[in-house]
C-alpha cells in the first residue's frame, strides 16, 4: 500500500521502491541573517523590559523561533549529498553546496559522491578451459542514487567489494586465458573486450545499490604457480612452431624462385634428381638452426 504523509509542504511516500529525490532546503546564509535579526530583536526586547521594569512574557516568541531555526543549519561539501529522513521515512537528498537550512526534525546523513577505486584481491579461479589462473581487477565507481545506496543495501561499500569480486570470478570462467582459435576472445589477447564485459556485469550487480561503474579493468593476470612452468613451455612451443612455419614458407618461396630463375636464364640445366638434391640443400641452409658449413669439391685425382 502507498501512504502519503505531508509535513511542512514535504510529501513523504511510503510503500514504493526507494528512488532519489530532491530534499527540502533553503539558502543557509539568508536564514542565518534572519536568525541574527531575531537574536537582535530578542536582546532589544529584553533590554526594554529591564529598563521599563515591566515583565512581559512575549519575549518567549522570538526565543522559540531561535531555538527552532538554530538546529536546522548544515553544510554540504562539494561532491557530497545529505540524505534526510523524518521519523524513519526518506524525505529527500540535498546536493546543493554550501550552507543550507532545513527543518530541524529531519535527520541528515552524509553520503560521498566522489569517484572511488576498488582493487580486488588476487583470486585463483579456473578459466573457460579449466586451467587454474590468478586474476584481480580495479573498479572505478561512484554513488549515483543516494537513496538506493543508503536504504536498499546494508553497507554499499562492502556491497561493491563483494559483488565486484563475484562478477570477476564469473567473468573469468567465461573466457580462456590464451587464444587458441582465430576469432576466440581470450583474457590475455583481448583486454578491451574483456574489460567492457566485466564493467557491464559489475554494473548489473550494483544497479540496486545506486552505484555507477565508470571503469573496470584487469590489474593482474597469470597462470597459477602449479601450472605456470608447463604453460610457459606450451607458449614457447607455440611460438617456435609459428616461427618455423614462417621460416618454411619463406624457404619454399626462395627455392621456387631460385629454380625458376635458373631455368629462365638458362644458367644450368638440371634433371629431376639434381633438382631434388638442390632443393634439399637449400632447405637445409635456409631452415637450419645453425650456420651451415659448406663442403667444397676440389675435383678428383683420377
Amino acid at each position: 500500500d502507498i501512504v502519503l504523509i505531508s509535513f511542512y509542504g514535504v510529501t513523504i511516500i511510503q510503500g514504493v521502491p526507494m528512488q532519489e529525490k530532491k530534499g527540502f532546503s533553503l539558502n543557509g546564509y539568508a536564514i542565518f541573517v534572519v536568525l541574527l535579526a531575531t537574536i537582535a530583536a530578542l536582546i532589544n526586547f529584553i533590554v526594554e523590559q529591564i529598563i521599563a521594569q515591566q515583565p512581559n512574557f512575549w519575549f518567549f516568541v522570538p526565543l522559540l523561533i531561535i531555538i527552532f531555526i538554530a538546529p536546522g543549519f548544515f553544510m554540504v561539501q562539494p561532491n557530497q549529498g545529505k540524505v534526510m529522513t523524518f521519523f524513519g521515512s526518506y524525505v529527500g537528498t540535498v546536493k546543493a553546496n554550501g550552507l543550507r537550512w532545513t527543518i530541524p526534525f529531519f535527520v541528515r546523513k552524509t553520503i560521498s559522491l566522489r569517484i572511488r577505486n576498488f582493487e580486488s584481491n588476487q583470486m585463483k579461479v579456473n578459466d573457460n578451459h579449466g586451467n587454474p589462473i590468478e586474476i584481480a581487477t580495479v573498479v572505478v565507481w561512484s554513488v549515483e542514487d543516494t537513496a538506493e545506496a543508503v536504504f536498499e543495501v546494508d553497507d554499499y561499500v562492502s556491497f561493491v567489494n563483494i559483488q565486484s569480486e563475484s562478477a570477476l570470478r564469473n567473468m573469468a570462467i567465461s573466457y580462456p586465458y590464451d587464444q587458441h582459435d582465430g576469432d576466440e576472445i581470450a583474457l590475455r589477447s583481448h583486454p578491451q573486450e574483456v574489460s567492457e564485459a566485466l564493467k557491464i556485469e559489475i554494473q548489473e550487480r550494483l544497479e540496486k545499490a545506486g552505484v555507477k561503474v565508470h571503469e573496470a579493468r584487469i590489474s593482474h593476470l597469470a597462470y597459477a604457480p602449479e601450472i605456470a612452468n608447463a604453460m610457459l613451455q606450451r607458449q614457447q612451443a607455440s611460438a617456435i612452431i609459428a616461427a618455423r612455419s614462417k621460416i618454411v614458407d619463406g624457404a619454399v618461396g626462395m627455392v621456387e624462385m631460385a629454380l625458376s630463375q635458373l631455368s629462365e636464364k638458362g644458367i644450368v640445366e638440371l634433371d629431376e634428381e639434381r633438382k631434388a638434391a638442390m632443393v634439399s640443400n637449400l632447405l637445409v641452409v635456409l631452415c637450419g638452426d645453425q650456420n651451415t658449413q659448406p663442403v667444397v669439391n676440389a675435383g678428383s685425382l683420377y
